[in-house]
C-alpha cells in the first residue's frame, strides 16, 4: 500500500505560489510538479525518455512539460545554455534537413504557418545548433520527431520564453 508524504510547510507555500503563476485553461500541457532531482531554480532539465521539460521553479518544485525530442540517431544529452531568444523567428534550414527535404526555402519568415519554429526560440549553445521552440505540428509532440531540438505547444513555449534568462542552463538526460 502507497504511503502519503507530507509537504513541509515551506514547500506547500511555495506549491500555492507558483500555480497561481500557472495560467488556467483547458489545453495546458504543463503542471507543477515535484522537481525530478534536486538542481537549482531556474535551471532546466529534459528528460528524453519521458518527453518532458521541467523548469525548476524553487527547491523541490518543478513545473512540467511536454516535449517532442529527437528522433532515433538524432537524440543527444549534456549540458548547454541558453544563448538565444527569439520571438516570432525566421528559419533556415540547417544543412541536415536540407538533405532531407531539398525543397525547403532557404528562410521561411517568422509567423509563417510553414516555419516549424512556431512562436518563440530559446536557443541552446554553444554551437547554435540545438534549440527549445514551438512547433506548428502539434501533433509531434511527445514523439520522437525532431532532428535534435525539443518542441513544445506554442502557448507553453511563450510561458517558458518569459521564465528564461540568457545563461540558464539546460541539462539534457535520458
Amino acid at each position: 500500500m502507497p504511503t502519503r508524504r507530507s509537504v513541509p510547510p515551506l514547500l506547500a507555500g511555495a506549491i500555492l505560489l507558483a500555480a497561481q503563476a500557472l495560467p488556467a485553461g483547458p489545453a495546458l500541457a504543463r503542471e507543477l510538479v515535484e522537481a525530478p532531482l534536486p538542481y537549482r531554480p531556474g535551471t532546466i532539465v529534459i528528460r528524453t525518455g519521458e518527453r518532458r521539460l521541467y523548469f525548476v521553479q524553487a527547491p523541490g518544485l518543478a513545473i512540467r512539460y511536454s516535449v517532442a525530442v529527437g528522433k532515433a540517431g538524432k537524440q543527444w544529452r549534456g549540458v548547454k545554455y541558453v544563448e538565444e531568444l527569439q520571438v516570432d523567428p525566421a528559419w533556415s534550414p540547417p544543412a541536415s534537413v536540407k538533405r532531407d527535404m531539398p525543397s525547403l526555402p532557404d528562410v521561411i519568415p517568422g509567423g509563417s504557418p510553414r516555419n516549424p519554429m512556431g512562436a518563440r526560440v530559446i536557443g541552446l549553445g554553444p554551437g547554435g545548433e540545438y534549440a527549445i521552440h514551438g512547433t506548428n505540428r502539434p501533433g509531434t509532440i511527445g514523439s520522437a520527431a525532431s532532428y535534435g531540438c525539443f518542441r513544445m505547444h506554442n502557448h507553453d513555449v511563450v510561458d517558458l520564453y518569459a521564465r528564461v534568462r540568457l545563461g540558464t542552463p539546460v541539462i539534457v538526460m535520458p
